[in-house]
């Protein structure tokens, strides 16, 4: 079955850095968008237009389509206008699955946007609004995890991304303004560090966490599951 994903960021590279392998294991089978609330500026060593090539080139790498959204860097937050904002976007692209940043972080736009992604789907099926486009209601929100707080995860699986780390690592290397001029490229290896720990803990090579709120239910057991 082809399944419609929408993954969200509050910034250009939160996606990648969370779950860049995934997306890129996903859209050989799916139908993915990234959308990004913020261009994410401004930062030390970017600009708006810096940023929008870098992250369309990461997105052509990782091979799934991007958008980016007009809600303030630095200044995200969890409003009745950005909910509309978000559903809107929800009602367009009509993702069955949604991912989003784990609203437990140091960054208070990550807690933002992981807060959105909930009311923003709730919003989505209301009913007599004036939000643009027909109700619809995502089966679900899933969270990638943050790198911005040493958090102690407890994800409710992990995905195997092992033949997708070199490809994960090109995206991110692509926001050379985030990275390299800041000299932050150790960033890079410690995600990936941590994706070998997550791939270790479930017996394969690499593996990135996620987290969610729903019970899972499987029809077909065990199939996919290991």
């Amino acid at each position: 079955m082809r399944l419609r994903i929408l993954c969200m960021g509050a910034h250009p590279d939160d996606v990648e850095l969370g779950m860049g392998g995934t997306v890129a294991s996903l859209v050989e089978s799916h139908e993915v968008l990234i959308l990004d609330l913020t261009n994410g500026e401004p930062t030390p060593h970017g600009s708006p237009e810096i940023r929008a090539r870098e992250s369309q080139k990461s997105a052509s790498i990782l091979g799934a389509p991007r958008k980016t959204l007009d809600m303030p860097n630095r200044y995200l937050e969890e409003t009745i206008e950005n909910r509309k904002k978000l559903a809107a976007e929800f009602r367009d692209f009509k993702p069955d699955y949604i991912f989003a940043p784990y609203p437990v972080d140091a960054h208070p736009d990550h807690i933002a946007a992981g807060q959105l992604a909930e009311s923003g789907r709730f919003y989505s099926k209301l009913t007599k609004s004036d939000i643009p486009g027909e109700p619809f209601f995502p089966r679900r929100v899933i969270y990638y995890f943050p790198v911005h707080i040493r958090l102690r995860m407890e994800p409710s699986y992990v995905f195997d991304v092992s033949s997708q780390m070199e490809k994960k690592r090109e995206a991110i290397q692509c926001y050379e303004s985030q990275f390299k001029a800041g000299k932050k490229e150790h960033i890079i290896e410690s995600v990936l560090n941590e994706n070998k720990y997550w791939g270790f803990q479930a017996g394969v090579e690499a593996a990135e966490p996620f987290y969610q709120r729903e019970i899972t239910l499987f029809k077909n057991w065990p199939e996919g599951y290991r």
